[in-house]
């Protein structure tokens, strides 16, 4: 379990959710097996979708994003309901790219810097609602603040980092999301200013021992945070052998039927958890007779 906070200034004009995700990017870096670019990647991209999964305002909300450059990694998707659930998985799990001149892992070149970014947020309402801005960097913070800018107007600071061992588990990871409210002063926008620059990564409070609650107090130093709410949260996925077989009839008739012609048994796998399925010909027989009905 991971540990999620949010917060808010004592004059309500700031408002921080902060994440101390290393569980759950361990967690994804044990199912996927990702190289380490990845693992920074779609290990900021799961974190980014708690954070954003604690700004809703329902835990029956969910939010999935998606972010789609001309990197080697291909498609990166993410999704987190409101109880803190997420998962998560990349195109490619595998990709090898020199380090940046800095030496730190390149994430925005793995990524790419042309594409996209996609939010859907289902919020109980008849349609989701569906966002996208073109990607700024693909380092994931910076795009996810410009979502935020852009899309729906609301002035964001957004840091994510991932720290990855040289046996490709997860040393640290974590990030935290600000958010003006309506009402923010000049004042407390010019103090929040100061004080990020002041700030270290991520996860360099997580590499000294230091917790989400020391991330808030000194992001939001001299605002007097009060805490909102704190949660436990977690990679959880929640598929079964049902969905995948809604899945399977998707498909369509024509398609089932060679598979039904061609295999004995065949096997899904679950893209977020790499969880295996297996389904016989009989049971492609029935999905088949489901969809004459």
């Amino acid at each position: 379990m991971a540990k999620l906070v949010r917060a808010i200034s004592e004059m309500g004009g700031v408002v921080i959710a902060a994440l101390d995700s290393t569980e759950i990017v361990a967690e994804m870096e044990r199912i996927h097996k990702s190289s380490a670019v990845v693992s920074a990647a779609l290990g900021r991209l799961l974190t980014a979708s708690e954070l954003m999964g604690a700004m809703l305002k329902s835990r029956k909300d969910s939010v999935t994003i998606r972010v789609k450059g001309d990197g080697p990694i291909g498609l990166l998707t993410v999704a987190c309901d409101g109880e803190g659930n997420c998962k998560g998985f990349a195109q490619n799990n595998i990709v090898e790219i020199p380090l940046r001149e800095d030496g730190k892992l390149d994430v925005g070149s793995a990524v790419g810097k042309n594409g996209t970014l996609y939010v859907v947020k289902d919020l109980g309402m008849k349609e989701p609602y569906v966002g996208n801005i073109p990607l700024v960097s693909g380092e994931i913070a910076e795009d996810i603040t410009a979502y935020y800018a852009y899309s729906e107007q609301i002035p964001t600071v957004c840091g994510l980092g991932v720290l990855v061992n040289p046996d490709l588990t997860i040393k640290r990871a974590g990030g935290y999301l600000i958010q003006l409210l309506p009402g923010a002063t000049e004042e407390e926008i010019t103090m929040l200013e100061n004080n990020l620059k002041n700030v270290p990564s991520i996860t360099k409070f997580f590499e000294e021992n230091k917790t989400v609650y020391d991330v808030i107090d000194t992001l939001l130093d001299g605002f007097n945070p009060n805490v909102l709410d704190e949660d436990t949260v977690q990679y959880a996925c929640d598929c079964n052998k049902q969905r995948v077989e809604k899945a399977l009839i998707s498909i369509g008739e024509k398609d089932l039927r060679e598979i039904y012609e061609e295999e004995e048994q065949i096997e899904m796998g679950c893209q977020y958890c790499d969880k295996k399925y297996y389904f016989t010909k009989n049971d492609i027989g029935k999905m088949l007779k489901s969809i004459k009905k």
